[in-house]
This record gives C-alpha cells, structure tokens and sequence, in this order.
C-alpha cells in the first residue's frame, strides 16, 4: 500500500472501513462504477483490476526476467532449425567460415520484414555488408554466392533480405512447421564476431551455431534429446559424439576450440561433470549467447555453471 493510500485508510471513520471491506467481497458494477451493497458508489475508495491465477502471475514474471536478459544482450533474433539435424546437412555447400559470418549477418534482421539493415534503420548493401564483415570484395561475393543458392538470402527490389525459415525477428514472427526457434542475442553475436570473426578464429566462432540443433531447449546441455521435458531424462552428447557429428576428427581440438571462445572473460562453452556418469562431462552453451528457455531454464542454466551468473 502506498503512503498516500496508508493515510487515506488512516483517516477513513469505522463504518466508512467497514463499507470499503464489505464492498471489496460484494460490490457491484453498475456502469463502470463500484457499488457497495448499502447502494453507495466507492469507486473513489477502490479499483477493478482482473484476478490473475497462479500461472497468469508466473507467466508474466517469466516474460520480466527474459525481457530484461534479452536487453542486457542487445536483444535478439530467432534462428529456426530442424532438432538433431546438423547445420552441414541443411547447408551442405556453407563451410563453418561461413556459417559463423552468417551468424553476424542474422543479427542484422529487420524487425517484421526480414530486411538486411544497420540498427538506424538504413538498408545494408552488399559493400557494406562487405566492410561489416570484413573480408576482401572477392572471397565475399563467393560467399554471397552461396547464401543466394541455399537461399538463405534473398534480392528484392534492391533490398537484401533473410529466408524467414532460416532467421526471423519481431513480434509477428510466423511459425513454420516442424522447425523450432532459439534466440540469438545480437549484442553478444556482433562481439564475439568482432573478437574471433576477422581473423584465423573465425571457425571457432562458427560451433556456436553448429550446436543449436543439439542444445536442450530449457538448459542449453547439448544432447541427442533437444525437446526432452524432463531434466533427468535428457541425454547428453560427449566431446567425442559432438566432433563426430561436427565432421572433426580430433575430439581433443574440438574441445580447445570451444575452450578458447570467451564472452567478455567467460567461457562461451563449459564442460560440467555429468550427474550420472562421473567419468564423462556435460557441455553447457551460455545462455548470453543463444537460449531458447525461459526464466526457470535460465535459472537452470546458471545452477549447472556459475560461471554464466
């Protein structure tokens, strides 16, 4: 109760406290006014506000806490995939080079229309695409080339934009059949990008995005059961699962390379000892990176790590 409210009550006579209670378990609304059962209005003394239930209340405190996290990372854009069907598969002709330089340009999204374009809202060209990645005019018109042929991106009118079956972002985001979405947090993308994406590293940044179709939707543990509702019964994929999926054939230089991916000093990647198995460990992606849950998973995810707290 606000102060002012506090000395309204204060001041309120016996029978005036009384009514008010009364009216607050009996009143009726007769043209938007509050009327108490002795027939005196008390729309001055109280107020309508709908009755949540339980999970109304949870349901929105969720949406508060992913809102506030989605703007601590800059917000993000959805990447939509097909569970436990690697990138390569859907891709074939993407090296993991261009997968992660895909990954930057995703967050890039136009809000609603799918269009290409900078933060302010001014269309990106394929030059400027070209300095924002930051590779040379010919090696990006190879990779343009081969994003135009798995469709990934479009040309329209002039305009450059996403396949919505690929990226989406917006609250009119549709749903496409049989594929999920995950959220990719733009601000932790591009500085990731800017960390490992210009140079030798590029690769490294690209697991990332391999992942997704393996990252456990409420506990970003990367198994062989995304969808999986029960954490007991969610089935983790090893190092050397993982690299075999990945096309690596030396688990041991996968593993570095997820090692040696930070955000800002944490890791991107940590191998967790596995509850059921102590010989074997759990890979766990932060959640500032790419998440698909909600405010119970998040709190999961930092409780299995609390290097992402």
């Amino acid at each position: 109760m606000s102060v002012e409210r506090s000395r309204e009550w204060k001041g309120m006579a016996p029978r005036q406290k009384a009514r008010v209670f009364d009216a607050m378990k009996n009143a009726r609304v007769v043209n938007g006014a509050i009327i108490a059962l002795d027939g005196v209005d008390v729309s001055h003394r109280l107020k309508l506000e709908p009755r949540k239930t339980e999970s109304q209340k949870r349901y929105a405190r969720n949406l508060s806490v992913m809102g506030r996290f989605a703007e601590e990372n800059g917000g993000f854009v959805s990447a939509l995939y097909e569970p436990c069907v690697t990138t390569m598969e859907r891709f074939p002709s993407l090296s993991q080079s261009d997968i992660a330089r895909l990954m930057f340009i995703a967050t890039y999204t136009g809000y609603d229309d799918g269009r290409i374009r900078h933060d302010n809202g001014i269309a990106l060209t394929r030059d400027t695409l070209t300095k924002l990645i930051g590779i040379s005019r010919a090696r990006f018109s190879e990779f343009y080339r081969r994003l135009l042929a798995e469709d990934v991106l479009r040309e329209e009118d002039g305009a450059i934009l996403v396949n919505p079956t690929v990226f989406q972002r917006g609250e009119s985001s549709e749903e496409i059949a049989d594929l999920q979405r995950i959220r990719l947090y733009r601000q932790t993308i591009r500085g990731l990008y800017e960390e490992y994406g210009k140079g030798r590293d590029v690769k490294q940044l690209a697991i990332v995005f391999l992942v997704i179709p393996f990252l456990h939707f409420n506990t970003n543990i990367v198994c062989y059961n995304p969808r999986e509702y029960y954490y007991d019964n969610i089935s983790p994929l090893t190092v050397d699962k993982l690299a075999a999926l990945l096309h690596y054939a030396d688990s041991a230089k996968l593993k570095r390379a997820m090692n040696g991916v930070k955000l800002g000093g944490q890791p991107v990647f940590v191998f967790v000892e596995d509850v059921h198995d102590k010989r074997k460990r759990r890979i766990v992606v932060n959640p500032r990176v790419v998440f698909a849950g909600n405010a119970e998973g998040l709190e999961q995810v930092r409780a299995l790590s609390v290097l992402f707290n």
